[in-house]
């Protein structure tokens, strides 16, 4: 049965494909109103954030310190870099070691993370693949090669079959990461029902949690502020916005 002697019967997205994006994009809906009634609002800590503005800032004056006249950039890294009185030099941050493992509210988090998450998609996607198993779905518009077979023939083991048709479970775990724009749409920016952004999260919840040591990025950060020379960028800018300009009525001419 090669992939382009193929026919799919019409029934299939009746009953098959309909189903599955229904069953996936409600069960999205449901995670998302249920991580909002479980969501803890987190305290933020103000000198966290005021010393990442600073660092941001700084980093900001290095890139496009050029655009400002030398005496307003000599002035802004005065105020960072200063060996007496700059920011970078007098300020000293108490460092609180953190341990994911032992932070009580962090292993909540995971654990409902997981609850909410992980254990649905893997629940629905066991039940799909065991209500629709067998099922041809759909077929993506180009050619794939072979190694697209594990990825989009999930549960079909069929060697003469063409890469590029789209098992049930496939489709399912195509419509967990394709339904982005549909839940952003209905739900708002920050919804809960997004698998792709909740996954990213909890991939960096954990290095979030091991803030890096204030003091090592100040450091760092002044290092790098000091070794910037300033050069004016805009220089010679008033002769070749006239020059842009004859040329550009020349078009017109």
């Amino acid at each position: 049965m090669a992939g382009p002697e193929l026919l799919l019967d019409s029934s299939i997205r009746l009953w098959v494909v309909l189903p599955i994006v229904f069953i996936t994009f409600f069960v999205g809906v449901l995670r998302h109103y249920v991580t909002q009634l479980i969501h803890n609002e987190k305290k933020v800590d103000l000198q966290q954030v005021s010393d990442s503005q600073v660092l941001l800032h700084s980093r900001i004056l290095r890139e496009n310190g050029k655009y400002l006249p030398k005496q307003s950039f000599a002035m802004r890294k005065h105020y960072f870099n200063n060996p007496e009185t700059g920011f970078f030099k007098k300020v000293k941050r108490k460092v609180i070691p953190k341990n994911p493992m032992t932070d009580t509210s962090m292993l909540t988090d995971m654990m409902k993370g997981n609850l909410t998450n992980v254990l649905p998609m893997i629940l629905i996607g066991g039940w799909i693949n065991w209500a629709f198993s067998g099922f041809v779905t759909t077929k993506v518009p180009f050619p794939l090669t072979l190694r697209f077979k594990p990825m989009l023939q999930r549960g079909i083991e069929l060697i003469s079959l063409d890469a590029s048709w789209v098992s049930s479970a496939s489709w399912y775990f195509l419509n967990v990461f394709g339904l982005r724009s549909m839940y952003t749409l209905i739900l708002g920016q920050d919804n809960g029902a997004d698998q792709s952004r909740i996954m990213q999260s909890q991939m960096t919840g954990a290095a979030m949690a091991m803030s890096p040591d204030p003091n090592k990025a100040f450091k760092s950060e002044w290092e790098a502020l000091e070794i910037v020379e300033h050069k004016w960028a805009l220089e010679n800018v008033e002769e070749e916005l006239v020059c842009q300009d004859l040329n550009f009525r020349g078009l017109f001419s």
